[in-house]
């Protein structure tokens, strides 16, 4: 061992190899979509920020964002063949 831990030390490619594992997604597309949402005077308009990914064992979901809104609101929904 040099000393040093990094990409090429083989105990720390085993620890994220193993932390990559434990978050899997169900798959590489993700289900829904996170937008910031703005009240308009006629209508609302809707500003895609963000993925969502669910969890394999369907227990939960990884929420990749682009910004955060000021207001802190982030309205997910789910993705149709429109999108």
């Amino acid at each position: 061992m040099t000393g040093k831990v990094g990409q090429h030390d083989p105990e720390f490619t085993k620890r994220r190899t193993k932390m990559t594992k434990e978050n899997t997604t169900t798959g590489k597309k993700p289900t829904h979509y996170a937008y910031q949402v703005r009240e308009g005077k006629d209508k609302s308009f809707f500003t895609r920020i963000g993925v969502v990914f669910a969890h394999k064992d369907g227990q939960g979901f990884n929420i990749l964002l682009d910004s955060i809104p000021l207001d802190g609101k982030v309205t997910l929904r789910t993705i149709s063949e429109n999108d």
